[in-house]
């Protein structure tokens, strides 16, 4: 009797591993596209395959760690395919500097005719004082 796995019987293992694979693949990036947290069991039980095959294959483990530390535990966070790039949050950043460059502008304008216009209110009401005659020194 020989040790050897007949070939049929080893193609079928290896197209139920990568299967298995696949699934657990599929099951991760479902769970990272919903937003939830990213743990060992949760891929485990949402595809439905084992802890230790995770644990074991090293792309699983490390896909799996690399989105664990980009969201350590946090359900809040938003899944990677609405999460903003870098560029656009420079971008942003850049719109809202202009953007408060442009209000600060703004105020020291209305300050100056706030100003104008209090100083002019102000010698309105100042009675205006009559032309008084100065006398000179007395001899």
């Amino acid at each position: 009797m020989s040790t050897d796995a007949p070939p049929a019987l080893t193609a079928a293992t290896l197209r139920r591993i990568e299967t298995t694979r696949a699934r657990a693949r599929e099951a991760l990036r479902r769970l990272d596209r919903d937003g939830h947290p990213i743990t060992f069991a949760a891929v485990a039980g949402a595809a439905e395959v084992s802890r230790s095959l995770l644990y074991s294959d090293p792309a699983l483990r490390a896909e799996i760690e690399a989105l664990r530390t980009v969201r350590p535990g946090s359900a809040n966070q938003p899944p990677v395919a609405q999460r903003a790039s870098d560029e656009s949050l420079h971008q942003r950043l850049a719109a809202a500097l202009d953007d408060n460059h442009a209000l600060r502008a703004e105020i020291q304008l209305l300050r100056d005719q706030l100003a104008i216009t209090l100083g002019e209110q102000r010698a309105a009401t100042i009675p205006t004082r009559s032309r008084s005659r100065t006398i000179g020194p007395c001899s």
